[in-house]
């Protein structure tokens, strides 16, 4: 699809450009009352810890701080314990129990053994808290159930789509690209999408994905970027020697990756380019923090590499201490694989280490560059090329006065145009948009209040 098709969505940078003209497409929604109490239904969340869980964390934070009330349900992927309910990093979750083995362990089954499982605890939260909006989160297994639970009692519902379902199951290695899973569960995401009152996108690739071949009126999508709060992220470029000293890195440069240890995350690459950075500037280390799926073959290769001392495995570490790695850190780097998923899916942490003031080195992949401006905000490589990667990292640790204005500029981006309190108000527009569409639709909003 022509990008330049879709209102505003040309200007790329923009981080809250809509997708729709409100003046010109929807009627005057001031008659409505105002949103009081949203509930979100959530695949998983704290205290587990990944950029999914992070994200819902400063949703939920920043729309109590609009004055909303919120409720959070999660699904029966939370592998949560049968407490019917959770208080995880000051908040509490409604928890699902996990279906009954009889037939939701049945191949091919248990999707739909979750999603009903989803949907009987959906029905008891919402007959007991009331809420205004349904606000379901990625993946489609959450959808559904909301999609169910809105029509049975007249509440609008918004889907937020992060990620597409068939594409991360293709990174799990659970189905190959358009195998008959993979289209499977491409039909059950789109046909969620359409039957929604209106979407949310964390991005732009995501969002003309959706317009172009979901069959979704692009008018109905709102783009709520990932943001950070810069409260929490204070700008400090430079390194801490005590913090490195206490980490094992010794006094040389240190290359870092907090996150997810995944398969398209492309560390096994930052690691097959280590000993050439290792070669040139011999006291440079590389530090990896964070844990994941591929963190033992991580570790094989580190040996298979002989790199020895010159790679710290931190493994996970708590939230607060994120920072303290952060000062540790002259280079982050974030080597994604190009894949579908990385071209469509922005991620979270190039913003927080450029709110910390710490240089961004990234591959080219479309997440990406939807961030990063090269040479401005960061420095770009081609994504899966091992020497683009090495020259990159070493053109980066090698100019002091690109290293300051990549700081600078990376901080001033995120200051302007991605902090959280700016994305979260874009909610308000998409529920309103639901509910202008629900009533559109004959359902009885507010039935319950």
């Amino acid at each position: 699809m022509d990008r330049s098709s879709l209102p505003d969505s040309t200007v790329t940078r923009n981080a809250h450009a809509r997708y729709f003209d409100r003046n010109t497409f929807w009627t005057d929604m001031s008659h409505l009352p105002p949103i009081m109490k949203v509930l979100h239904v959530l695949d998983h969340s704290l205290p587990i810890t990944t950029g999914y869980t992070f994200r819902s964390r400063e949703i939920i934070l920043h729309q109590r701080a609009m004055g909303w009330q919120t409720i959070h349900l999660t699904s029966p992927r939370q592998n949560a314990s049968d407490m019917p309910v959770e208080s995880a990093g000051g908040l509490d979750f409604f928890r699902t129990p996990k279906p009954r083995p009889r037939w939701g362990s049945i191949p091919g089954l248990w999707p739909l053994a979750e999603m009903l499982a989803t949907r009987k605890r959906l029905d008891e939260v919402v007959q007991s808290e009331r809420p205004d909006i349904i606000h379901a989160h990625s993946p489609a297994l959450d959808a559904w159930p909301a999609i169910g639970a809105g029509k049975r009692f007249g509440i609008p519902v918004v889907y937020e789509v992060r990620g597409f379902w068939e594409d991360a199951a293709v990174d799990h290695g659970t189905t190959v690209e358009g195998g008959l899973r993979y289209r499977v569960s491409r039909l059950i995401e789109t046909l969620a999408l359409r039957r929604a009152d209106a979407v949310t996108a964390i991005c732009h690739g995501l969002a003309d994905e959706i317009a172009a071949t979901r069959g979704v009126d692009a008018k109905t999508i709102t783009l709520i970027p990932n943001a950070v709060d810069v409260s929490r992220f204070d700008f400090s470029p430079a390194t801490k020697p005590e913090v490195k000293t206490r980490l094992g890195l010794g006094n040389g440069p240190v290359v870092g990756f907090l996150g997810s240890f995944y398969g398209y995350e492309g560390l096994s690459l930052l690691l097959r380019a280590f000993p050439a950075v290792s070669r040139a500037l011999p006291d440079a280390r590389l530090l990896l923090v964070g844990g994941g799926s591929e963190a033992d073959a991580l570790h094989k290769l580190a040996r298979e590499l002989n790199l020895g001392a010159s790679v710290i495995f931190t493994g996970p570490v708590p939230n607060e201490q994120v920072e303290e790695m952060y000062d540790a850190i002259d280079v982050v780097a974030f080597p994604r694989a190009p894949m579908r998923l990385t071209e469509l899916v922005t991620p979270l942490k190039p913003l927080e280490a450029m709110a910390r003031g710490k240089p961004v080195v990234a591959s080219d992949v479309g997440g990406h560059k939807e961030l990063i401006e090269h040479d401005r905000t960061g420095v770009l490589f081609k994504a899966g090329d091992q020497q683009a990667l090495e020259q990159a990292l070493l053109r980066t640790l090698g100019d002091p006065d690109l290293r300051t204005h990549l700081q600078q500029q990376g901080r001033l981006f995120v200051e302007r145009e991605r902090t959280w309190q700016r994305s979260v108000q874009n909610y308000e527009t998409a529920y309103q948009i639901a509910r202008e569409r629900a009533i559109r639709a004959g359902k009885r909003v507010s039935a319950l209040s």
